[in-house]
């Protein structure tokens, strides 16, 4: 697809395809850890819905499909033919993408009313979505509620902290300031 004139914004989609999920090449630097409680989730809507999103992979020298978001999508149908959305990206490009997709999703707010009017008219017979979406409702409802927030006063508070090599050094630290007369805490991180 061309890009409209004067648009500097590249179109990183190469083609679409559907390929068995089991075929698919894992991203050795994948850092999102999906719960029991999340996979259960996606079952039921796979049961209720199915598939509504596409992975996203890139292709390696060797003609193999590497994921770059959908790794979840991938284990729970192995053998199932899945969409995947094939980009034009190199490898750095593709750990940005594996870095950002979807804390980028989870910055959005939440509109409070169009939330509220879902909740009330979408209706499931999973238990394990019927969880995520009584959530839902226990979350912050965005910036419309942000004025019915009490504000808590922090009173400042000026603290030190000290690298010690290990923790006999933070021991002879430790009683050294008490010693002083300092009001300390031990911690380790």
């Amino acid at each position: 697809m061309k890009q409209p004139k004067g648009s500097s914004i590249r179109d990183r989609i190469r083609e679409f395809r559907r390929v068995r999920a089991g075929d698919l090449q894992h991203h050795p630097r994948n850092w999102r850890i999906h719960s029991a409680d999340q996979r259960r989730v996606f079952r039921g809507l796979l049961a209720e819905v199915g598939y509504a999103d596409a992975l996203l992979v890139r292709e390696l020298a060797n003609g193999t499909l590497q994921i770059i978001d959908g790794h979840m999508r991938a284990e729970t149908t192995p053998n199932a033919l899945v969409p995947v959305l094939v980009l034009d990206v190199d490898e750095s490009e593709a750990e940005k993408i594996l870095l950002t997709h979807d804390p980028l999703a989870g910055m959005a707010t939440t509109a409070g009313d169009q939330l509220e009017s879902l909740l009330r008219t979408v209706t499931t017979e999973n238990g394990a979505v019927q969880s995520l979406f009584d959530s839902l409702t226990a979350e912050p409802l965005g910036e419309e509620l942000a004025a019915d927030r009490v504000e808590v006063g922090i009173p400042e508070s000026y603290q030190v902290v000290v690298e010690c090599a290990n923790e006999a050094e933070q021991q002879v630290v430790y009683e050294r300031l008490r010693k002083g007369g300092y009001a300390c805490r031990l911690l380790t991180l």
